[in-house]
């Protein structure tokens, strides 16, 4: 799936296979997230895509060629990877932050992406994360962007304890991981969406309260399900409103984690930073999460408490993703959207 201009049509079409980096791997993509991001690279929102391009940056599949350097990998591994690959010898990716790696790769954005049959990584030794029989390709999928950044901006980021009321704006993929990852962690969810079907998705979930956005204040909703605000809130859209809503939801020291990407298009975003500094609210940004913090992830994914399998919507072929990647950001999908590349 290549576009040839920023903004301009998408097309199926043979390329060149790619070959592995010293360090690296190809990978035979079986299942492949459509996600929010890759409409921002296929806009043009993202510096350093180059063109023409392959977006496409969460995947499951087998290895089926390594590079001369690899070490731990070998043809025939099932694998899955960060959608932020780090370079395996910084400070960062040596105290196990490569997600914030100065020097980091990201597959359909860096470099071709896995809306292909083939994909390749980098540092695989660093980057690439076993996937065991018992998690199957639906929920392996999902783990390289959506359900990881918000497993970690919950855990490692918010620092979510039980009881706590979590109030997530945007049940799009990342929304509602993040509506499942915050009730196994015995919080309260409130899942704020434009999209009535998302939002009954969220309470599927577990969601303990829903808002419709658009009619009437998000925030004093929230304040009136919490009794004063949430303790944490997740922007998993990334607007100026979808963050504004998600910051004055909070009460007094809150938490706010800002997952969805506020592109600045029009100069950087207004953020609502007088009722951060008046009510002493924590802003935290969450970039993915690196692969030695996987194992966690999935152990509650195999032990049936995490379930990113729910997530999935359809599954279909690389043309229907080529048509439905332009609109992403004007359609309201319910669940995830995965493409698998050997669909004829």
């Amino acid at each position: 799936m290549v576009f040839d201009r920023f903004g301009g049509s998408v097309d199926v079409r043979s390329v060149p296979d790619p070959t592995p980096s010293p360090g690296g791997v190809v990978v035979e993509v079986h299942a492949t997230g459509l996600c929010r991001s890759d409409w921002h690279a296929w806009a043009g929102h993202d510096d350093g895509v180059a063109l023409p391009h392959v977006p496409g940056h969460e995947l499951v599949g087998v290895v089926v060629e390594t590079g001369a350097d690899v070490r731990r990998w070998s043809v025939g591994d099932r694998v899955t990877t960060p959608f932020v690959c780090g370079c395996g010898s910084c400070e960062w990716c040596r105290s196990g932050q490569a997600q914030v790696c100065p020097d980091q790769t990201q597959p359909g954005f860096t470099h071709w992406g896995s809306f292909a049959e083939l994909v390749a990584l980098h540092e695989a030794d660093t980057n690439l994360v076993a996937v065991g029989d018992q998690v199957d390709d639906a929920s392996a999928a999902a783990l390289g962007c959506r359900f990881a950044t918000a497993y970690r901006a919950l855990h490692a980021r918010a620092g979510l304890r039980p009881g706590e009321w979590v109030t997530v704006v945007g049940a799009g993929g990342v929304g509602l991981s993040a509506v499942q990852i915050a009730v196994a962690a015995g919080a309260n969810a409130i899942a704020v969406d434009r999209t009535p079907a998302a939002l009954e998705l969220a309470r599927r979930l577990g969601a303990t309260h829903t808002v419709l956005a658009g009619e009437g204040d998000v925030a004093a909703q929230v304040h009136d399900l919490t009794g004063g605000g949430s303790h944490v809130a997740v922007d998993a859209v990334g607007s100026p409103d979808t963050c504004a809503d998600a910051i004055h939801s909070l009460r007094r020291h809150g938490r706010h984690v800002q997952v969805g990407l506020l592109p600045s298009v029009d100069g950087h975003p207004a953020v609502p930073m007088d009722r951060v500094i008046g009510w002493e609210l924590d802003v935290l940004g969450s970039h993915g999460m690196a692969s030695v913090d996987y194992p966690d992830m999935l152990r509650l994914v195999e032990q049936g408490t995490l379930r990113p399998r729910d997530l999935v919507e359809r599954v279909v072929d690389l043309t229907e993703g080529a048509r439905l990647l332009p609109v992403l950001d004007t359609a309201a999908p319910v669940g995830v959207t995965l493409i698998d590349p050997r669909l004829p």
